[in-house]
């Protein structure tokens, strides 16, 4: 195997969404184990770089895998679709009358100082974006229609986004009474 061995032959894993996060866990620490620069203290200058760049990539290739969303823009990437997540930002407007609501009722609730209103947003955003992600499992695993895939993944980039906003207010709210 080399260095450039796609993240899902690294791990022994198929190319797939639905993987399973317990084996690509147990993967992830048997190449860390066999890897690792402590490993190679003694070992000469390439070697030791060389375990070097392994844990890198191990590393690299375990965060993207463990995320679902990151795991779905790798597949994508791998099939050669490109999200344009810079340059395409053209959404459907339903989507982004939605959107517009929920940044609207994260707002207001962050400048009302309302914790039981952002964590109700929050379990409802996770709601949403669990069946997303059920969606987009069936699109890029069982139908691979990887045009709706993509354009799903575009959608779930905004909503992750929403997610961080959310638990940034928070954190705020919480840092707030912290301090009183």
């Amino acid at each position: 195997m080399d260095l450039n061995t796609d993240f899902f032959c690294l791990f022994q894993l198929p190319r797939a969404f639905r993987i399973e996060l317990a084996e690509l866990d147990a993967r992830y620490l048997e190449i860390q184990a066999r890897v690792h620069p402590d490993r190679f203290a003694h070992a000469g200058e390439g070697e030791r770089r060389l375990s070097m760049q392994w844990a890198t990539r191990a590393n690299e290739g375990y965060q993207t895998l463990k995320t679902p969303l990151e795991r779905a823009k790798y597949l994508l990437h791998l099939a050669g679709y490109d999200l344009q997540a810079e340059s395409n930002t053209a959404m459907a407007p339903e989507f982004l009358m939605e959107q517009m609501e929920w940044r609207d009722a994260v707002m207001e609730a962050r400048r009302g100082g309302d914790h039981h209103e952002l964590e109700h947003l929050h379990h409802r955003l996770r709601q949403d974006l669990r069946g997303r992600y059920e969606e987009l499992a069936v699109l890029l695993d069982d139908e691979q229609d990887l045009e709706a895939a993509t354009e799903l993944v575009r959608r779930l980039m905004f909503l992750e986004k929403l997610l961080l906003e959310i638990d940034d207010a928070l954190a705020s709210l919480e840092d707030g009474e912290m301090d009183n």
